[in-house]
């Protein structure tokens, strides 16, 4: 063999080798290269997109947990508030029912200073009725002398 035939034979064996790779195994390849590029790209930009969804989602907990903060406060201001407004409720019942009982109390006072008046003074005009029988020895009649008793009871 000739070394100029052996070097046009391999020339055309390469050629025919670059032919085919172009021709079958280059397109799969770079579609497959072009494939794993185009995931990556998405899964890039799905990552930048998660990324601002959770800074979003960040911001919103973080005002939803603001204005739950802010609600629980004014809750408990207000708890406070109807705290107070209870407590000063049952002082003023409280002191409703202090002033009632003492009203109730110095009436029924009165009541017994009156039935004691009324007690003392019968006792005083059986005591004048008796002093005057004794003074003049003789028996008063007592139905007799109602009128008499009862004029003395009012004096008293």
């Amino acid at each position: 063999m000739n070394i100029n035939s052996t070097l046009f034979l391999q020339a055309v064996v390469f050629a025919i080798l670059v032919w085919f790779t172009m021709k079958f195994v280059w397109p799969p390849i770079t579609k497959a290269l072009d494939e794993r590029a185009q995931k990556i790209s998405d899964g890039l930009a799905a990552a930048d997109k998660a990324k601002t969804e959770l800074a979003v989602a960040n911001k919103r907990v973080e005002a939803e947990l603001t204005s739950s903060r802010n609600e629980t406060a004014s809750r408990l201001a207000d708890a406070e508030r109807r705290a107070q407004a209870i407590i000063e409720e049952a002082k003023t019942r409280a002191s409703e029912e202090a002033a009632k009982i003492v009203a109730a109390a110095q009436a029924e006072a009165a009541q017994q200073v009156v039935k004691a008046r009324e007690a003392l003074r019968e006792q005083v005009a059986t005591l004048a009725v008796k002093g005057a029988e004794q003074i003049l020895r003789k028996e008063v009649n007592a139905g007799v002398h109602a009128d008499l008793l009862n004029r003395l009871k009012t004096e008293l």
